[in-house]
């Protein structure tokens, strides 16, 4: 049964980079077709897809958030990450690490772990 872990800082200050770090349990990062992805949630917004790693290591990113979001991953530690650079109270929400088909499916998900960004 694969299970997935954010883990990371609960509040960073503005302009810091945000780096949070999912790790996968009872399953590889590489199996296919999965993709790896980083979602948020926000109150008054719904969820937002920021970016995701697929299973050959390829990376793509909302265009919204692309110039300041990094994913990698590393495969002997089973663990994919996120950088969001820059960062600005509009980015507080909850973070969640995720397995399944960008924009089709995320059918298996971490618990989330809220982020405050504030002075």
């Amino acid at each position: 049964q694969v299970q997935l872990q954010e883990s990371g800082p609960g509040l960073v200050k503005p302009s810091q980079t945000l780096t949070l770090t999912c790790t996968v349990s009872g399953g590889s990062i590489t199996t296919r077709p999965y993709d790896r992805s980083w979602l948020r949630q926000s109150p008054g917004k719904g969820l937002e897809w920021m970016g995701a790693v697929t299973y050959t290591g390829r990376t793509y990113y909302n265009r919204s958030l692309e110039s300041r979001t990094s994913i990698s991953r590393d495969t002997s530690k089973n663990q994919f990450t996120l950088q969001l650079s820059s960062v600005t109270p509009e980015d507080t929400a909850v973070y969640y690490c995720t397995r399944g088909r960008t924009f089709y499916y995320y059918h298996v998900w971490g618990q989330g772990t809220q982020v405050t960004v504030t002075t």
